[in-house]
C-alpha cells in the first residue's frame, strides 16, 4: 500500500509540474513562426478590438507606478503603459524569446519610451524584481504558461504588498478565437481560471468582459 501510494504521489507530482500549454505554444517554436505571428501582433487594426486605452484605465494603472508587461511580445502595449506610468513611473517588458524582445526594444526606441526596461524571463519565472511591481499585466498570455503555479509564485513574489495581477484572457468558447481555436488553445474557462489563480495566493477583486464574446479581464490582488 505504501508503494502504491508513493507511485500515486509521484504521478500526481508529474502532472503538477508538467508543461500544460503545448497546443497554445505550438506556433511559437521557431523564429520563422514568431515572425509570422508578429505581423498580426503589430497590426494597427488591433487597437479597435484590444481597446488598449480602456484596458489601461480599467486596470488601475496610475502615474508613478511600476507595471510589468509579462509576455510583451513585440511590445504592443508598451506605448500605452509608458504614457500612463509617466516619467516617474516604470514599465518592465518581459518575454522569453530574444527575437520578440529585440522587436519590443526597437519599438520602444522608435517611440522614445524612456521609462521602459527589458527583462528576459523563463518558462517558470519572468525574472521581475522582488516586491517592486505595483501591477503585473498578462495580456493574452496566461494560456501560454506551461508552468502556471511556478509563474504565479514568481509573479506573487515580484508584487508589492497590495499589488495586483491583471489577466486578460480568451473565453474557452467556439466563437472566442478565429476558427474555434479557443477550444484547443485555451486550457481553462473563466471560472476555473479564477480558481487556479486564487489557489496560488491571490484573490479576485474585479472581473469584466473586455471584448464581447471573446475576452475577459480579471484583477486579482496578492494575499
Amino acid at each position: 500500500m505504501r508503494i502504491a501510494g508513493l507511485f500515486a504521489g509521484l504521478a500526481l507530482a508529474g502532472v503538477l509540474t508538467a508543461q500544460v500549454a503545448g497546443q497554445a505554444n505550438s506556433g511559437y517554436q521557431t523564429e520563422q513562426q514568431r515572425k509570422g505571428l508578429a505581423i498580426g501582433l503589430a497590426d494597427p487594426a488591433r487597437d479597435e478590438k484590444q481597446k488598449p486605452g480602456e484596458l489601461i484605465r480599467a486596470m488601475g494603472l496610475q502615474p508613478g507606478m511600476t507595471v510589468a508587461d509579462v509576455g510583451t511580445g513585440i511590445g504592443y502595449m508598451l506605448p500605452f503603459l509608458s504614457r500612463r506610468a509617466g516619467p516617474t513611473g516604470r514599465v518592465i517588458a518581459e518575454d522569453i524569446f530574444d527575437d520578440f524582445l529585440a522587436s519590443a526594444k526597437q519599438r520602444a526606441a522608435n517611440l522614445k519610451l524612456e521609462n521602459v526596461t527589458f527583462v528576459k524571463g523563463t518558462e517558470t519565472d519572468p525574472k521581475l524584481p522582488e516586491a517592486a511591481v505595483d501591477i503585473v499585466l498578462a495580456l493574452d498570455v496566461y494560456h501560454h504558461f506551461d508552468y502556471p503555479e511556478k509563474m504565479l509564485a514568481a509573479i506573487h513574489k515580484s508584487l508589492k504588498p497590495g499589488g495586483t495581477l491583471v489577466v486578460v484572457e480568451y473565453y474557452k468558447r467556439q466563437e472566442a478565437m478565429p476558427g474555434g481555436r479557443a477550444l484547443t488553445h485555451i486550457r481553462l474557462d473563466m471560472p476555473d481560471m479564477i480558481k487556479e489563480i486564487e489557489a496560488n495566493h491571490f484573490h479576485l477583486i474585479a472581473e469584466k468582459e473586455h471584448v464581447p464574446d471573446s475576452q475577459y479581464m480579471l484583477i486579482l490582488r496578492k494575499n
